[in-house]
């Protein structure tokens, strides 16, 4: 697991990583939001945050949204049950009204704005997941759409050119693919996934679906006593 260390290399080396294998348009992962920001701030003197993008639907080609209404339908309503969180009437307009929808979702877009928005504030990139999320699953904004980012870069003092011009660049696609291979590399298999990175060669899986906050704070603490 060398590679994934050193693709961190930005974050404290003393200190274990706590890695956030999400998707935005992952409803379980809007779900566990609320755990991961309160698990931010318990283990934020002792613990490096890292957030990186899966890429759920990554299609070939474009597919409207009348593909997957079936799938968001009986997954908000599971989400909402379990986890409390509520999904927009924005959002579920799109659910409900597939015809009259312009929605062809693709996991790519999300992901390279979390790449660029690692480099101006990469300490806060929990908080920008969850940002996402809320933008697409509460407000009903297109990820797919350059407009839906704007009111974020107001809100994280970025510069809305320098950003629309590094969401063109190869670099940040670069990227984004390097997340989808870490993914792999991990095993992934349903997100939302945690994995805490305690040196060069040991990583631990710590969550692997949505998981409750009890039973994630007991792993955690289950592994660091260890170290």
């Amino acid at each position: 697991m060398q590679t994934i260390y050193l693709r961190f290399s930005h974050l404290n080396k003393m200190r274990p990583i706590l890695i956030y294998c999400y998707d935005a348009y992952c409803c379980w992962c809007y779900g566990f939001s609320p755990i991961l920001s309160k698990l931010e701030r318990i283990y934020e003197q002792i613990l490096d945050f890292e957030v990186v993008s899966g890429g759920m639907i990554l299609p070939q080609k474009p597919l409207h949204i009348s593909i997957m209404t079936s799938f968001f339908a009986e997954t908000s309503k599971a989400v909402e049950e379990t986890t409390g969180v509520k999904f927009g009437k924005d959002f579920l307009w799109h659910i409900e009204n597939p015809a009259d929808s312009d929605w062809f979702p693709n996991s790519e877009k999300p992901a390279i704005a979390m790449c660029i928005f690692k480099q101006y504030h990469p300490n806060q990139a929990i908080a920008f997941a969850a940002d996402l999320q809320y933008a697409l699953f509460f407000e009903g904004r297109d990820l797919c759409d350059n407009e839906a980012y704007r009111h974020l870069l107001d809100k994280y003092n970025i510069p809305a050119e320098e950003f629309y011009i590094q969401m063109q660049q190869k670099e940040f696609k670069e990227q984004a693919e390097e997340d989808l291979a870490i993914c792999r590399q991990l095993k992934v298999s349903g997100f939302p996934a945690l994995f805490l990175q305690t040196d060069t060669s040991k990583i631990y899986a710590v969550a692997n679906g949505y998981t409750d906050y009890d039973t994630v704070n007991a792993r955690l603490q289950e592994i660091l006593t260890q170290q």
